[in-house]
């Protein structure tokens, strides 16, 4: 959910390597694989060449090639401007790429030869003549491969989405795939196939944003590849590999998209979008969500675009469904308790439960967008009475002015009797502001006050969540952690006589139960 924390410094977006994605459905994962090329047809008719930057790193670095994956003519017309005597071969998997290709104003049949080809099932040969390049196939050829590499910031946001295939290997909101590669899971993928590595590099940018106040860590990875035994070899005769994994170098990305040395990172000109406002909620889509005595149409972001947003807020995850049913079986957790929800973002499926038996409750949110589309959902899935008992609030974590106008809301000033919050640990810099700002709120009469938290374990650990928790003076009287509970206690008895485990058994979801 939008966590809505407050962060002085410039904000750090970098990937994990310790973190696991959520793997997809075994029918989505063949529906992608059977429709991979329907999906990049798609991708094509919508962003044309607009989509990717022009690439230049090529001339710079490689000179003469042969280009798989030629996706709609970005690196093919800077290259060939550059070099007039070199004839192009251009193949890609999407037939759409292809004819964007074609209809370039620089395109020339007798400089490039564009075609369509899934080269992992199709022949090349059925287009270009054998050994009539100077690139990949020739000897003395060489393969020039450039790509995303693991820990790229695009994979850590499809990871925290849990839309992983496999094993580096993710689909996208619009159904397109991408694979983040290793440097040993490359160099064994050429080498079962008769070549050797003659170099291979890292390279981590960091990507300001000074619009925005972000620092993003984009990684790709670079190699070339030749037939048979020859290459780079170390002291030892191994072939060795140069990195670059270290490099920091920073480039400027501004919002008003100029021309920068950032085309030299193969940024897409839409990425920055990624954490802005690169989404439409006029085409939002309306998800139904069914708790015991609940039926909610919810409008939210729709699935192409949730990869590209900032706001996590305007999107509906798993946690929040979880809880959503846990409160729905279980209407003592709140029942005439003065409840506070952080971070709900803008589908608001646990306040609207909690509205039901609670004496009122508090719905915040750090994002002015997600709280919008909140009171909208609120007020077309709520009957009058129930949605008088819902105040919806702006609450930036640990900024004073809103903690206080929040605290002032419960009653006579002294707390929350129970504050929840679902999928709001995601975010290693927002842990101290959550529990600080959940200290401030809860209720300093009651002692059995309770700060309850669910969430699907991505970049931050349990014993950094449990330690800052005791830090800012909370006890962990109970836990349930992907779905194993050590004895009979608190959350144990939320889960007897229903099937709200069974109905989500597939996700690794956990439950924190906090006191004062």
């Amino acid at each position: 959910m939008a966590a809505g924390e407050q962060q002085p410094q410039q904000q750090q977006i970098s990937a994990s390597s310790t973190s696991s994605g959520r793997l997809v459905t075994p029918f989505w994962k063949e529906k992608y694989e059977r429709d991979a090329r329907r999906y990049w047809d798609i991708f094509y008719k919508r962003h044309e060449d607009r989509f990717f930057k022009d690439r230049h790193y090529l001339d710079k670095e490689w000179g003469k090639y042969f280009e798989v994956g030629c996706g709609a003519g970005n690196t093919i017309f800077p290259l060939i401007s550059t070099y007039p005597d070199i004839f192009v071969h251009a193949c890609d998997f999407s037939p759409r790429a292809v004819d964007l290709v074609k209809k370039h104003k620089d395109y020339r049949p007798d400089r490039v030869n564009a075609f369509a080809c899934d080269i992992t099932s199709e022949q090349l040969t059925e287009n270009v003549q054998p050994s009539s390049v100077d690139v990949v196939t020739m000897n003395g050829g060489r393969v020039l491969f450039r790509d995303y590499a693991f820990g790229d910031l695009a994979q850590e946001r499809l990871m925290s989405k849990g839309q992983q295939i496999s094993e580096n290997f993710y689909v996208r909101g619009d159904g397109t795939r991408a694979y983040y590669f290793s440097n040993e899971y490359l160099m064994d993928l050429f080498s079962t196939c008769g070549f050797t590595v003659e170099e291979i590099c890292v390279h981590n940018k960091q990507v300001e944003n000074r619009s925005l106040d972000l620092v993003m860590n984009r990684n790709w990875i670079q190699a070339t590849f030749i037939l048979g035994s020859a290459g780079l070899q170390g002291p030892n005769g191994q072939h060795d590999s140069h990195t670059c994994e270290d490099e920091k170098d920073k480039l400027t990305a501004n919002a008003s998209q100029e021309k920068s040395t950032s085309e030299e990172i193969d940024l897409s000109e839409d990425f920055n979008n990624m954490f802005g406002t690169s989404h439409n909620l006029d085409e939002a889509q309306v998800l139904r969500i069914k708790a015991k005595g609940h039926d909610f149409e919810i409008k939210m972001l729709t699935k192409e675009h949730q990869h590209t947003c900032k706001l996590t807020g305007l999107m509906l995850w798993e946690s929040a469904q979880f809880m959503c049913s846990v409160l729905a079986e279980n209407p003592s957790i709140l029942a005439g308790k003065r409840v506070l929800e952080l971070g709900c973002g803008s589908a608001g499926i646990c306040s609207m439960v909690a509205s039901t038996v609670a004496q009122f409750v508090v719905a915040t949110d750090g994002d002015a967008e997600s709280l919008d589309l909140l009171r909208e959902n609120t007020a077309s899935n709520l009957e009058p009475d129930l949605l008088k008992k819902i105040l919806i609030r702006k609450l930036f974590w640990g900024d004073k002015d809103d903690l206080k106008a929040v605290r002032e809301l419960s009653s006579d000033g002294t707390g929350f009797d129970c504050i929840i919050g679902t999928d709001v640990t995601y975010n290693p810099d927002a842990i101290f502001p959550l529990f600080k700002t959940a200290r401030e709120l809860i209720s300093n009469k009651d002692s059995d006050a309770a700060l309850i938290l669910c969430y699907i374990q991505r970049r931050v650990d349990e014993d950094s969540i449990l330690s800052t928790a005791m830090a800012q003076g909370f006890r962990l009287v109970d836990k349930w952690i992907n779905g194993i509970h050590e004895s009979n206690g608190i959350i144990s008895s939320w889960f007897c006589g229903n099937d709200v485990c069974s109905s989500f058994r597939n996700a690794t979801l956990s439950i924190l139960y906090f006191q004062v």
